[in-house]
């Protein structure tokens, strides 16, 4: 899946020493509070950037949302990316792209970054919220009323139905469809639905899909809500399936930004943060639920201890 447009990216400037980093983040903490708190206080000048690497569903919660007010209110400079949260894994690993903060839509994707044998990029990361897969549909199609009214999974399977998907390789949301569309050809002897899965004329690049389908060259596609509900697209649930993306954050090991870092998460899971989450139809998990061990202790304020 190609990157999210419209963001940038940055080398890392160094490191920070660990009792700076401390300090720093410590006093951060109350500084990351609601939206509302910034009309009050003043901005602290400017920290430099905190590169923060996201899972590609989230690029309008992120780009116009989290990462302005983050700035605004703590003083850093937010520097977004977004892609395939697989396609963003591959990339730290092989070291093509640089970042403090990671964003993941799977929780599997964080292995790929654990252990010696991967890098050690990641020791622990906090799962802090749900979005389900639906279905969204052009309402222009000659197949909507029938997808109101009807099983998605009688709909989809007839013949000229035009319907797309993301990569399972490079994207959670692929390999999710894959999963739904798999489990309720076996729950409906729908074979039909199978045959889907194996089709890559119906696989297209995250990005590419919502225009695709409001441009009425796609019936359906699947989609995440929080997608769905930035994009304005109509949806259907895949009942009776629920499948969710799970959306994690951690902190990359040896991120060149590591103060910033521990602000951004601070921001993201504090209640400024989770305003904004809220808002954009994700189902928030919280308090945060953690995986792993070594979460730093400046950010004890939103992420509870495992110990």
């Amino acid at each position: 899946m190609a990157p999210t447009r419209g963001v940038r990216s940055r080398l890392p400037q160094g490191r920070l020493h660990l009792a700076a980093v401390l300090i720093t983040a410590g006093a951060l903490v109350a500084g990351c509070g609601s939206p509302s708190s910034s009309t009050t206080t003043s901005p602290s000048p400017n920290r430099g950037p905190v590169d923060v690497l996201y899972a590609g569903s989230l690029v309008n919660l992120m780009e116009k949302s989290v990462g302005p007010q983050f700035s605004k209110v703590t003083g850093y400079e937010f520097v977004g990316f977004g892609a395939g949260s697989s396609v963003l894994a591959s990339d730290i690993k092989g070291k093509v792209r640089q970042g403090d903060v990671f964003i993941s839509a799977s929780p599997a994707v964080n292995a790929t970054l654990q252990g010696s044998a991967n890098g050690d990029w990641v020791s622990w990361y906090a799962t802090f919220a749900k979005s389900k897969l639906v279905i969204g549909y052009n309402p222009s199609s000659s197949f909507a009323s029938q997808l109101q009214s009807q099983p998605w999974y009688q709909v989809i399977t007839q013949p000229g139905f035009r319907i797309g998907r993301t990569d399972p390789v490079l994207d959670p949301k692929g390999k999710l469809t894959v999963t739904a569309l798999t489990q309720a050809a076996t729950m409906f002897k729908q074979p039909a639905l199978t045959a889907i899965t194996k089709d890559t004329n119906t696989v297209f690049p995250e990005e590419a899909l919502v225009g695709r389908l409001q441009a009425g060259q796609l019936d359906a596609g699947f989609f995440y809500t929080i997608e769905a509900s930035e994009a304005k697209i109509q949806t259907i649930p895949i009942d009776p399936l629920s499948l969710n993306a799970t959306y994690t954050t951690t902190i990359l090991n040896q991120a060149p930004h590591q103060a910033g870092a521990l602000a951004f998460v601070n921001y993201l899971l504090g209640s400024g943060g989770q305003s904004f989450l809220a808002s954009h139809g994700l189902t928030l998990i919280s308090p945060p639920s953690v995986s792993g061990s070594g979460v730093p202790s400046p950010l004890s304020s939103v992420i509870p201890s495992t110990s």
